[in-house]
């Protein structure tokens, strides 16, 4: 271990080149402390007397290959919380999302670009930190309920703005869509006659509900073109994603759930469970719509805006099958009779 700071978070490096480790510490020894494990079977043993933070976890290893240590290290309670990011040459989509499955949180592609090792371990690290942080406001919450304050409340909703900045800036091109598909949701549910409760749940859910793209390669969420179907399936994670961010934060709503779901459809197309009918919150059912009026209305690397007439007559098509009808009836009263726009 190197002797910074004892302050600073804790980061493992574990890999059998030796050349690979040098310059993963040469990148990061100014602003963490840091170990080294060679193989697997060393890289448990450190992990069980040190309780690193995060840990740089080659695939490739004989004896006991990185997924091997994932896998290990995620079914123990004492250590299932670390976060993982695996180092590989592997360019196949199938085995990004079998590192993903296993509970790493990320990859970094071999050669390094150590600019990309920077930013990426700075980027885990805060939103670990930012989670802790906000599990623990929200137990002293609970604990003492009569002395929540103003400031209190403030600091809880900039975490959140936070943690989905932090997302939309891996993705310029969608900079600004969970605000923009939070606001419409309330409108909405506004409409329904929603209890305020009960659209402040869907205004939280609204600016998260992508978070789970902040594991998305950034290079697939940018890449013009049409998205291969290899590319489409690890997409398709990002609910999961967001859902295994936000479940061990005690929101007093379910926010995790409603992320999970946001993608589910009426028919049982969506993903990623395929649930159907009343199975799919009703918030998750709004923010739904939201989220697809939005995004067809707005450019993308891979297709021009598509405009807001053009998602009406989407959403329409689909009502009843993808979607709550209810909810398409008064998106499209909003935008076709009271003129509403993003």
């Amino acid at each position: 271990m190197t002797d910074n700071d004892k302050n600073q978070p804790l980061v493992l490096v574990v890999d059998d080149d030796p050349m690979n480790i040098d310059i993963l510490l040469e990148v990061l020894h100014d602003e963490y402390q840091l170990g080294v494990a060679k193989n697997g079977l060393k890289a448990l043993e450190y992990v069980e007397k040190a309780k690193p933070d995060l840990i740089l976890l080659d695939i490739m290893m004989p004896e006991m290959n990185g997924y091997e240590v994932c896998e290990r290290i995620k079914s123990s309670p004492k250590t299932k919380d670390i976060a993982i990011i695996f180092l590989t040459a592997l360019q196949d989509a199938a085995n990004k999302t079998k590192g993903f499955e296993l509970g790493a949180i990320d990859y970094i592609t071999k050669p390094f670009n150590t600019m990309e090792v920077k930013a990426r371990v700075q980027t885990h690290l805060a939103i670990k930190k930012m989670s802790k942080e906000l599990s623990n406001q929200n137990v002293i919450l609970k604990k003492s309920v009569e002395e929540k304050t103003e400031e209190v409340q403030k600091i809880l909703k900039s975490v959140i703005q936070a943690m989905a900045h932090m997302a939309e800036t891996r993705d310029p091109y969608t900079a600004g869509h969970q605000q923009r598909v939070s606001g419409l949701a309330c409108i909405i549910a506004e409409k329904m006659s929603m209890s305020s409760n009960d659209i402040e749940t869907i205004r939280i859910a609204g600016i998260l509900h992508d978070i789970g793209k902040i594991r998305i390669p950034v290079d697939i969420l940018n890449r013009p073109g049409s998205i291969l179907d290899a590319e489409y399936e690890l997409l398709k994670i990002h609910p999961q994603i967001g859902f295994d961010l936000l479940i061990d934060i005690p929101f007093s709503r379910p926010i995790a759930q409603i992320v999970y779901e946001h993608h589910e459809k009426l028919d049982g197309t969506g993903y990623p469970r395929g649930i159907t009918g009343d199975e799919i919150l009703m918030e998750a059912k709004i923010i739904a719509v939201a989220d697809v009026m939005e995004a067809m209305s707005s450019h993308r690397p891979y297709r021009p805006a598509l405009g807001s007439k053009f998602a009406v007559k989407q959403i329409v098509k689909n009502k009843g099958t993808h979607f709550d009808p209810e909810v398409v009836e008064i998106c499209r009263v909003l935008f076709e009779e009271e003129g509403f726009s993003f």
